[in-house]
C-alpha cells in the first residue's frame, strides 16, 4: 500500500500474498499455479516463480534469499535512470543467512540504492528455530554492519507496518538510500502447509498464543472502533473475497494446459560468439 504502480518488488518462496498485494489478478494468479495456459507466466513458472513485469512484480524465487539480489539490481537500474521508483524485498529470518543477502544489502548501501530490505521473521526457518542458525535475537541488527538504518515493526499490526513501510519508502525514493524493516511476525501453519512425518517442532501453547494477535482480526477490531469499517462490512468483505478465491479456482480448472508443441516457445539462450 506503500508503494506506486512503477515501484517494483521481489518476492519469496511461493510469495503468491506479495503478487495479491501490488495487484495482481486472482485468476491469472491460479491459472499458473494450476500449470494453465491462461496463467501469469503460462503454466511455466508455477507457484515458486510467478511474476508480472507489468505490475512491478519482480518473481518468487525457488532460492532462498534469490530474490535480494534482483530487487537491489532493480534499485540499481532505478537509480540509473532517475526515474524516482523504489524496490522492496521480502525475505525471512533464515534468508538473511545466505551470503546473497549480505552481498545484496553491501552493494545497497556503498551505492546507496533505493531500496527497501523488508524481513518477515516468523523465528522458524521451515522446522527450524531462529536462534538454532543465528546468534542474534533481531536480525536488524545486521543493517548496522552495511550503515543501514533500521527498524522493528510489530508484524502482527497491518498499521505498524504501513507506517514503517511508508517511512523507509519516502527516505529510498528521496536518494536517502536502503532501508531495513523486520517484522516480528509468526507462520499458522507448518512449511508448505503440511506436517511431515509428523514432526513436531513447536508447541500448541506457542501457535495459540500467536493466534491471538492474527493480524486480520486486530485490523477489524481497530477499523470497527474507528467507525471505519462495521463487523457486518468486514464479513461482506471475507465473503466477497472467497467468492472471488472459488471463481478464480474454477477458472484455472476450466483453462487449457499448455500445448506441448509450444514448449519451447519463451525460451531463450545467450548465443555464442
Amino acid at each position: 500500500a506503500a508503494l506506486t504502480d512503477e515501484d517494483q518488488i521481489s518476492s519469496t518462496h511461493r510469495g503468491h500474498w506479495h503478487l495479491v498485494a501490488k495487484g495482481g489478478d486472482f485468476n491469472r494468479m491460479m491459472a499458473e499455479l494450476m500449470a494453465k495456459e491462461t496463467g501469469y507466466c503460462k503454466g511455466r513458472g508455477g507457484s515458486m516463480h510467478i511474476c508480472d513485469l507489468d505490475l512491478g512484480m519482480l518473481g518468487a524465487n525457488g532460492i532462498v534469499g534469490g530474490g535480494v539480489p534482483i530487487a537491489v539490481g532493480a534499485g540499481f537500474a532505478n537509480k540509473y535512470r532517475g526515474n524516482g521508483a523504489v524496490s522492496v524485498v521480502f525475505f525471512g529470518d533464515g534468508a538473511s543467512n545466505i551470503g546473497a543477502f549480505h552481498e545484496a544489502a553491501n552493494m545497497a548501501s556503498a551505492l546507496r540504492l533505493p531500496v527497501v530490505f523488508i524481513c518477515e521473521n516468523n523465528e522458524y526457518g521451515e522446522y527450524t528455530p531462529r536462534e538454532k542458525t543465528m546468534a542474534i535475537t533481531d536480525v536488524v541488527d545486521r543493517a548496522a554492519g552495511y550503515g543501514m538504518p533500521g527498524v522493528i515493526v510489530d508484524g502482527m499490526d497491518a498499521v505498524a507496518v504501513y507506517e514503517a513501510a511508508t517511512e523507509a519508502v519516502a527516505r529510498a525514493r528521496a536518494g536517502d538510500g536502503p532501508s531495513f524493516v523486520e517484522c516480528k511476525t509468526y507462520r499458522f501453519y507448518n512449511h508448505s502447509g503440511v506436517q511431515v512425518l509428523g514432526m513436531k517442532y513447536r508447541s500448541d501453547d506457542e501457535l495459540a498464543e500467536w493466534k491471538k494477535r492474527d493480524p486480520i482480526d486486530l485490523l477489524e477490531v481497530r477499523l470497527a472502533e474507528a467507525g471505519i469499517l462495521s463487523t457486518e462490512q468486514a464479513a461482506a468483505v471475507h465473503a466477497a473475497i472467497g467468492e472471488q478465491v472459488e471463481a478464480s479456482i474454477q477458472f484455472a480448472e476450466d483453462s487449457p494446459a499448455p500445448d506441448p508443441s509450444d514448449l519451447f516457445n519463451d525460451v531463450y539462450t545467450l548465443a555464442k560468439a
